[in-house]
């Protein structure tokens, strides 16, 4: 097995870049799996009906990556500071009671999303007999590839918690490019629509799958035997802490996609936009949302084997200085999206189709909806690399609570109440509101650790001289 060493040794910005470039590739392909279902439904014969059915089946596809997270994101946490704790021997049952507990949540999924699906939709926004159609049409397929999209989620993270983040961004690029590909010709040639989209989806999934589990047989940090996937208690309790976060994350986007589209469906049939129109139109600016938010995902989450590795072996500065590496970067990333969606908001609402009953109402909400609604997306990227970070030094209560302030506690009530003053816009203004508020939240939350690593430090650093 080779050493990791490497990680409290090599410079902190090398070591980000190294992690972190597969890891945002990872997320961004992940992400191609909505997003050219979108674009591909939105301009084929469905048009922007289709687009509204992907919204409303989205939030149970969010549900089914949170379970998987929580596993992934969790053991590979947990691996990291084993690592530099030095207590390899604990790895193998950690990968396998994750592995194990993942695939146990794939089932169960398909206990309750199958006769329940209906009744699903419709809670998640469904209000229409047509979208309640198609997004049955293209859930019912959805749901049948959750087993391989689930275990997917959990084997990439500890793939990347393994060193080897290359692989993980191989299993989900080599999964995206037979999804596009499918998709081209599903929809486009054979014109299947949301079945052939929903199909596409699911053969991307089984090559991800198939890529993630062939690289258990050869990791680097663990080996694997029978008795590693005898579920072990204890050891998952400690995944499923370090892991809260990751679900919670993912959770908070169901609760918000299925707020919104309630709200957007009870204000919409009493505005000129109609119902249909902006439950679309949200739900793909969600999507270019995610595009924006997974390339930061990726720099932090890139960055947590290095930063977790660094804290289990108590380098401190390292961690400090790997979290400013992180947030610096990501305030880049998030400044050049801003600038793009206060420039261009018709093209990029344009890029996945127009075809409605009412084009000019479409696109005059669809503008409106990308300036105020990420209007203060920087402040959505810092509060959600300050989460992973939290969550890569073991603090999962703070890290909790950022993944619950913005998302929760204060988009859900600003959603359903600033509509009864604003209208349907009030669902648009509750985004850059909640953003304001949690940003606050985040830096008080960020300098109460940073300043307790210091005061660790300053205690190793007497202790070192003492020892002298």
């Amino acid at each position: 097995m080779n050493s990791s060493k490497f990680l409290e040794t090599e410079k902190m910005s090398k070591l980000i870049v190294k992690f972190s470039i597969p890891c945002i590739l990872s997320l961004l392909v992940s992400a191609l799996y909505n997003i050219v279902d979108q674009i591909f439904i939105g301009n084929s014969s469905v048009g922007t009906l289709g687009n509204t059915a992907t919204t409303i089946v989205f939030p149970l596809t969010v549900i089914a990556l949170a379970f998987g997270l929580v596993l992934g994101d969790g053991a590979a946490a947990y691996m990291s500071i084993l690592l530099g704790k030095g207590e390899k021997e604990k790895l193998p049952k950690v990968v396998g009671t994750s592995i194990v507990v993942s695939l146990f949540c794939s089932l169960l999924f398909y206990a309750v999303c199958f006769p329940l699906l209906d009744n699903i939709l419709d809670f998640f926004g469904a209000k229409t007999i047509e979208s309640l159609t198609l997004a049955h049409e293209y859930g019912f397929i959805i749901v049948i590839g959750f087993p391989f999209y689930i275990l997917t989620s959990t084997l990439n993270s500890i793939i990347r918690a393994d060193n080897s983040p290359q692989v993980a961004m191989l299993s989900l690029l080599a999964g995206a490019l037979f999804n596009i590909v499918f998709d081209a010709l599903m929809i486009l040639v054979w014109n299947m629509g949301v079945h052939g989209a929903a199909l596409a989806t699911i053969l991307g999934q089984v090559v991800s799958f198939i890529i993630s589990s062939l690289y258990l047989f050869k990791t680097k940090t663990f080996k694997l035997s029978l008795k590693s996937f005898i579920p072990d208690f204890k050891e998952l309790v400690s995944v499923l802490k370090l892991g809260l976060s990751s679900f919670l994350t993912q959770i908070s986007i169901v609760i918000i996609s299925v707020v919104s589209m309630n709200t957007l469906a009870r204000y919409g049939m009493n505005s000129k936009y109609g119902v249909n129109d902006p439950q679309a139109i949200v739900g793909v600016i969600m999507k270019v949302f995610t595009i924006v938010i997974n390339i930061v995902v990726g720099i932090a989450a890139g960055a947590q084997p290095v930063i977790g590795y660094n804290y289990g072996a108590e380098k401190y500065d390292r961690v400090k200085q790997g979290y400013f590496i992180v947030l610096i970067s990501s305030i880049v990333v998030a400044l050049i999206a801003t600038i793009l969606f206060q420039t261009i908001p018709t093209q990029i609402v344009g890029m996945f189709g127009a075809k409605t009953t009412n084009p000019e109402t479409y696109f005059e909400f669809g503008e409106k909806t990308v300036r105020i609604y990420l209007m203060l997306i920087v402040f959505t990227c810092i509060q959600k690399v300050s989460s992973i970070f939290l969550q890569s030094i073991s603090s999962p209560v703070k890290a909790t609570v950022l993944s619950l302030v913005r998302d929760v506690i204060v988009f859900v009530p600003l959603t359903i109440f600033l509509p009864i003053g604003l209208g349907i816009e009030g669902v648009l203004w509750a985004a850059p509101i909640s953003d304001s508020i949690a940003i606050v939240c985040t830096f008080i939350l960020v300098f109460l650790e940073l300043r307790k690593l210091g005061k660790n430090n300053q205690v190793k650093e007497y202790s070192y001289s003492l020892e002298k």
